[in-house]
């Protein structure tokens, strides 16, 4: 079993910045793309950045220049945050084999999942 572990959410004021991370832990798995989605109440879930592994990343247009996914956890750097990051953030991975599309956004292409870290950002 593979669980994912998302750490560094918490409380920032608009302008602030946060640095998650995703560990992953248990059964050894390859993982061909490691991705950040987000959810805010009543809203459905969304992607925000995704990166493969040999370092190719693809944001989402509301967070290109502010955010940054590097490294094997996956690290999402949030500067210039907005009180419309609100959110819960989760971490996915893909292990079924590389992806087709050079869009990695649809939940299904994962099939790994965190619990998710709150991210609040006061205005």
């Amino acid at each position: 079993q593979v669980h994912l572990v998302e750490s560094g959410g918490g409380l920032v004021q608009a302008g602030g910045s946060l640095r998650l991370s995703c560990a992953a832990s248990g059964r050894t798995f390859t993982s061909y793309v490691m991705g950040w989605f987000r959810q805010a109440p009543g809203k459905e879930r969304e992607f925000v950045a995704a990166i493969w592994s040999d370092g190719r990343t693809y944001y989402a247009d509301f967070v290109k220049g502010r955010f940054t996914i590097s490294g094997d956890n996956a690290n999402l750097q949030m500067n210039s945050l907005k009180p419309e990051d609100t959110a819960v953030y989760y971490c996915a991975a893909r292990a079924r084999g590389p992806i087709a599309t050079s869009r990695p956004i649809q939940p299904a292409s994962y099939d790994y999942w965190g619990q998710g870290t709150q991210v609040t950002v006061a205005s």
